[in-house]
């Protein structure tokens, strides 16, 4: 299978988070899997006229492009034409690019949230007229149109994430070589479900305290980040914690509040990234699964059986209370 990568309205995070894949050999490994990588802006040799070439070669039908990938945003604007990403040497708008090849491709893949939604680049006052691949936001749409369809049969396959996790493109390619990735293998945003049927929430490090609502208060502080720091680990589609990034850790192990990167709109939440807003001192941003009222009450019923060791943990930078030794057996 031939995949080609296309880098458009973005910042390369994509690309980066890739080549930090934790497979000794990259390339290798999908040759072995039957990929072969016609053309990547950073890991192929070839430039300028050898590139414009192989496009043209694709567009026409004469090389076949099994998988497309497509990093970043497209940038529609000013006015529909496209010229604010114009692809160097050929004249012609990256858009009309991307379409030209989508039309041809067997699957077509969205790398990043840029690409998927708009992200990041979509945010604002949008003067490039950002959007994704197959959605503009969380509407159906995006340069693509909403009834596209890749030779394959399936959507756009959205790899979402901000920047997506090395392993979620990784596998999403060996899947669709092997054959393995289907209509049923993602989920209603068409992002791959063996991710996305995950929660940030599941694996937190910080569970303990978030089962008994112990909150931290500031940025340090080891307890749960959702009640006053922003974190939406209970609502963002993806197994960060699960799969350790680049084998170590995730944004909550390193300190810092989940952002929801793999949901669209997620770069305009209408607050600052690290703060919850909260309504009658109700956090606003609840499980996406749980009825507030059951929440409330079990925030209440959590909060009053607080062991101390969890309380004052939760409020410090390194455990100051350890668990108590209970005998030779645990009862």
């Amino acid at each position: 299978m031939n995949l080609l990568w296309l880098q458009s309205g973005g910042c390369g995070g994509c690309t980066m988070s890739l080549l930090c894949h934790d497979a000794r050999d990259l390339v290798a490994m999908l040759r072995d899997a039957g990929i072969n990588i016609l053309w990547h802006p950073a890991l192929s040799e070839q430039t300028g006229a050898e590139v414009i070439a192989l496009l043209e070669s694709c567009v026409r039908g004469d090389t076949p492009v099994e998988l497309l990938c497509i990093e970043g945003s497209m940038l529609r604007g000013p006015q529909g034409t496209g010229r604010f990403h114009m692809l160097a040497g050929t004249g012609r708008p990256m858009i009309a690019w991307v379409r030209d090849l989508a039309a041809r491709a067997r699957h077509t893949l969205a790398i990043g949230s840029c690409a998927a939604w708009g992200g990041i680049t979509a945010g604002g006052t949008n003067p490039a007229d950002a959007c994704g691949l197959q959605y503009d936001g969380d509407t159906p749409g995006g340069l693509l149109g909403a009834e596209y369809r890749a030779a394959g049969g399936l959507p756009v396959i959205n790899v979402a994430g901000c920047p997506t996790h090395p392993a979620w493109v990784v596998e999403t390619l060996l899947g669709l070589a092997l054959g393995e990735l289907g209509a049923d293998g993602v989920d209603a945003l068409a992002r791959p479900r063996f991710y996305a049927d995950h929660l940030v929430h599941h694996g937190c490090s910080r569970n303990e305290f978030y089962e008994f609502k112990a909150s931290a208060e500031k940025a340090s502080d080891l307890g749960c980040l959702m009640e006053n720091l922003g974190c939406m680990g209970t609502q963002a589609h993806a197994d960060c914690n699960v799969r350790p990034w680049n084998g170590g850790g995730s944004c909550i192990t390193g300190g810092y509040a989940c952002i929801a990167c793999t949901e669209p709109g997620f770069e305009e939440p209408g607050h600052p990234f690290a703060t919850t807003p909260k309504v009658a001192g109700i956090p606003i941003g609840l499980p996406s699964d749980m009825p507030k009222a059951w929440f409330v009450a079990l925030a209440a019923l959590s909060k009053s059986a607080t062991p101390k060791r969890v309380r004052d943990n939760s409020r410090v930078d390194h455990p100051v209370v350890a668990p108590p030794i209970r005998g030779k057996r645990a009862k």
